[in-house]
């Protein structure tokens, strides 16, 4: 297996890469006298380029492996393997999110004895229905390919398989090979083709002529078009050719988040983000739009704020998307094509078209006064000595340049960077929002990071999700990687306690407080919980921001640390 990953690479446009950059990995029952050891033995004897990572916790190597073909425009990944049981399940959560992205890992959990000689077996899970299921099979609804090698034979096809859903830009996910721990250390005698370098082509496919022009014939119609740029845009690197037809067609561009800085935001046709957390300039173009063209996005129900954003009642739909099942949403005209393809193809048909201009003046003017309104909210004054959480994104923004990278995932923060954060790089703006996982940020850095060692990478992350997933810090000290960590502290989940607070449960069960022996609940004193504290005892670098107005040169010196450096902020 290990010869196999080896070999393996994609290509795109010319461009090759390895397509497995390594392998994340926490050895225990199952794994350490198979894959281990094959790791092991690659790593003295030369005999495959294979290198192996340590991390500290199974669900944060998975974030890392997600992150880094999110960040690699999916045209690689990172292999992740797990001891059989707890170490293999705590990769679901992962694989979920990677899934839910549509973006590839693959992972290798070690599972129980294929012969069964040893039975029941230490962390096995007895299932009295059937003799067949392990706890691997909860990886089964959460990744896009899986399977069980129970016969070194079955290695060959399966493994072919997998690399097949990882490279498919429509399929691709999380994919499982489940490895009984007898079974890997089996000897075979295998087929010199199978260590053979294989390359995987992505291709772009075309749209089709009639759909392609059945969508020309709608937006020559609209007197109030809007196009989404989503996630697709970028992987598809299909930036200049969104900004081409932008400019000659004169389409004002919203963006979703995995969208943002498709079109860089002061662009005269960017009008910000789209959807429940979006920009006022966007929302008000969506309501009012006759045509929505979406190319490259799955309408997720913030983008769409629940199928409440679009309310022209005669509104149409023109999705371009790699996957027809996105192309088909919302009753859409359907171009199942590559955005790139596809964005080149309308920008030609379009020659000599162009929107009303009091529609270009009208999107403009409502752009350029939600950048005078946002500019408010980054410079907001501090409140009982502690930043505004709006303040400290601004801040963030303005001290890191255009190509660094921030990364963020959940709570409040994906929100408030969606509003007011201002990206020109479809790479500098990496805020996991289709699985919101809190705990993802830190992992994420490290998987950035390493797909693009050139970038500073600056991960935002609260004090909830912090204390979630904090232990890749080690990692990140180990592995000898500089990026910058921003802990917002607002101590607790202060996101969720809005929304309780608006819907009448005044923030229950949402700050971190002692329990109150009066009342019984946990309502008390803060808990002395310090995020800097722990982030030190990990290894890193910890600066304090004691003061609103140190922020902005506690975040010059993070980023030209040479080590990762946390900055601790109270809002």
């Amino acid at each position: 297996m290990v010869r196999f990953l080896a070999a393996q690479y994609t290509e795109r446009d010319g461009e090759r890469r390895r397509l497995i950059a390594g392998v994340w990995g926490i050895f225990g029952h199952g794994n350490v006298a198979g894959l281990g050891q094959a790791l092991l033995q690659a790593a003295v004897t030369g005999e495959a380029d294979l290198p192996y990572h340590l991390a500290r916790n199974e669900q944060a190597m998975v974030h890392t492996a997600a992150a880094y073909a999110k960040a690699a425009d999916r045209l690689g990944t990172y292999a992740c393997t797990a001891s059989t049981g707890p170490g293999s399940t705590n990769m679901v959560t992962g694989a979920a999110l990677a899934t839910t992205n549509r973006v590839p890992v693959l992972l290798l959990p070690s599972d129980m004895f294929a012969g069964r000689t040893v039975d029941p077996a230490l962390q096995q899970l007895e299932d009295p229905r059937a003799g067949d299921v392990t706890v691997n099979d909860s990886l089964r609804p959460v990744s896009r390919y899986w399977d069980r090698v129970t016969r070194p034979e079955q290695l060959v096809p399966a493994a072919l398989a997998a690399m097949r859903v990882l490279t498919d830009p429509v399929e691709t996910g999380a994919v499982t090979l489940c490895l009984p721990q007898d079974v890997q250390a089996e000897a075979h005698d295998w087929p010199r083709e199978f260590f053979r370098e294989r390359v995987w082509r992505v291709g772009r496919p075309p749209p089709e002529p009639e759909a392609l022009a059945r969508a020309v014939e709608l937006i020559r119609a609209a007197r109030r078009p809007l196009l989404v740029a989503g996630g697709g845009v970028v992987y598809a690197r299909a930036t200049a050719a969104l900004r081409a037809l932008a400019e000659s067609t004169g389409i004002p561009v919203a963006d979703t988040h995995a969208g943002k800085g498709a079109l860089p935001w002061d662009h005269p046709r960017a009008v910000g983000g789209l959807g429940s957390t979006g920009a006022r300039s966007a929302n008000d173009l969506a309501r009012e739009a006759d045509l929505v063209i979406g190319v490259g996005t799955r309408y997720s129900d913030f983008t769409t704020a629940s199928r409440t954003l679009f309310q022209d009642p005669h509104v149409r739909f023109v999705n371009v998307n790699v996957a027809r099942v996105d192309a088909a949403k919302l009753s859409a005209t359907e171009v199942v094509a590559d955005a790139r393809i596809a964005l080149t193809g309308l920008r030609e048909a379009l020659a000599g078209w162009r929107v009303d201009p009091e529609y270009e003046r009208r999107s403009r003017a409502l752009a350029t006064a939600w950048t005078a309104e946002t500019d408010g909210l980054r410079r907001a004054a501090p409140s009982e000595g502690r930043a505004a959480q709006s303040a400290v994104i601004g801040a963030v923004n303005d001290v890191l340049d255009d190509r660094d990278v921030v990364v963020n995932a959940a709570g409040s923060m994906p929100g408030d960077l969606q509003m007011i954060w201002r990206a020109r790089d479809p790479k500098g703006y990496h805020v996991e929002y289709a699985y919101s996982c809190m705990g993802y940020e830190i992992a994420a850095g490290l998987g950035v990071k390493l797909a693009a060692p050139d970038r500073h990478v600056c991960v935002l992350v609260g004090d909830g999700s912090f204390l979630m997933l904090a232990q890749e810090i080690a990692t990140l000290v180990a592995e000898h990687v500089a990026i910058t960590i921003v802990v917002v502290d607002n101590q607790g989940f202060a996101s969720i306690g809005a929304l309780s607070e608006s819907v009448g449960s005044r923030r229950f069960g949402t700050a971190y407080r002692y329990r109150d022996p009066d009342t019984g609940m946990l309502d008390g004193p803060p808990l002395p919980v310090d995020p800097a504290t722990i982030a030190a005892g990990l290894g890193a670098h910890v600066i304090r921001v004691e003061e609103p107005d140190d922020l902005t040169d506690a975040l010059h010196r993070a980023r030209a640390a040479r080590t990762t450096t946390v900055v601790h902020v109270r809002t």
